[in-house]
């Protein structure tokens, strides 16, 4: 565990969706959160105190965390210079990122010379076992999407504390490093050897004979060129019993593919679909989570209704309006049609 409280680092980011760690752990952990670092030249906030380093270990921050992505996960001269300002002001540093802190010689020195942690989050199990597909107990949902970034983590959070509330048993089963800090263990898939990445999420996700859920969180999609093979082993892994699909109505093209643009909903769904009956023949699409954030409310409910007509399944914004649609959908469906055993 990450020690708390928080200073979520910013930086120099004009990204929104780049600083989605550091949102991640302001929505769901806020109670961990003191403030946010910021450069001057950052146009984004989180709603939270602008605190330098020194006065955020005033007010209580054991740890900064570098709540930033980027394509390769690296971590610039800006990044480092501040997380050395960090590490002097008395905190610890934790990042998520592919470029590990404890591979940065000035960063590894202060911190031993001043008794603090460099804290990668993206370390993978060790002894890791390639995936046999054999049918497992339980029942699994996985979140998939049209893009990366489109709110997968957003959907399962929201659909665990949905199935608690309903007095079901329900684990969230992190995948990625904002996942990951939210609920403070899972596997970083992306930082998993291709050969072993759906070995990785039978780990993650294994047999369970308490009538619960896991429901993980996905990664990527099949339709971007960059991130496709992760999705695909995690589909394969996960054998899930029900799939919701996660989009973002706003986005024109890929994340970081300008010109790319995202599939349809329905081809999208159905790859899907296809891809995870290697594993997991009787799969179910249960529903859609729209990420509708730049919408107002209106407009809002309006696409999650011409999409709920259009595809035949529940639709719904997870975060602005729950996931009681989905959960009531998926208590419909027979339970001759669900993966319940290992001899299913």
């Amino acid at each position: 565990m990450i020690p708390a409280p928080f200073l979520l680092y910013l930086g120099h980011s004009s990204d929104s969706v780049g600083i989605k760690t550091s949102r991640g752990l302001a929505t769901f952990r806020p109670e961990d959160c003191v403030g946010e670092f910021r450069s001057i030249d950052c146009p984004l906030t989180l709603g939270l105190p602008r605190l330098t380093m020194e006065a955020a270990v005033l007010a209580g921050a054991r740890t900064m965390v570098v709540g930033i992505s980027n394509a390769g996960g690296t971590m610039n001269a800006e990044v480092i210079i501040d997380a050395a300002a960090a590490l002097e002001a008395g905190m610890n540093v934790a990042a998520g990122l592919h470029q590990r802190l404890r591979d940065i010689p000035e960063l590894v020195e202060i911190a031993v010379r001043r008794g603090l942690l460099l804290i990668d989050v993206r370390d993978p199990p060790g002894n890791l076992e390639v995936g046999n597909g054999r049918p497992r107990a339980g029942h699994r949902l996985l979140t998939v999407g049209t893009d990366c970034s489109v709110g997968k983590m957003y959907a399962s959070l929201a659909l665990v504390s949905a199935m608690q509330k309903r007095g079901i048993v329900a684990d969230f089963r992190a995948t990625g490093q904002t996942g990951m800090l939210i609920a403070g263990e899972g596997i970083p898939l992306d930082a998993v050897i291709a050969d072993f990445i759906s070995g990785a999420i039978e780990r993650l996700a294994p047999s369970r004979y308490d009538d619960g859920w896991d429901v993980i969180e996905g990664q990527g999609s099949l339709f971007h060129p960059s991130f496709a093979g992760v999705s695909t082993g995690l589909l394969h892994g996960a054998q899930p019993e029900a799939i919701v699909l996660c989009h973002d109505p706003a986005r024109a093209e890929m994340r970081g593919l300008p010109g790319r643009a995202l599939p349809s909903l329905d081809r999208c769904l159905t790859a899907n679909l296809d891809v995870a009956r290697l594993t997991s023949p009787h799969v179910r699409a249960v529903g859609i989570c729209l990420n509708t954030s730049t919408f107002s409310e209106p407009a809002a409910h309006d696409q999650c209704a011409r999409t709920a007509d259009s595809l035949g399944l529940p639709c719904t914004d997870p975060f602005r309006f729950g996931v009681d649609s989905i959960l009531d959908y998926m208590s419909c469906i027979e339970p001759s049609q669900r993966v319940t055993s290992a001899s299913s």
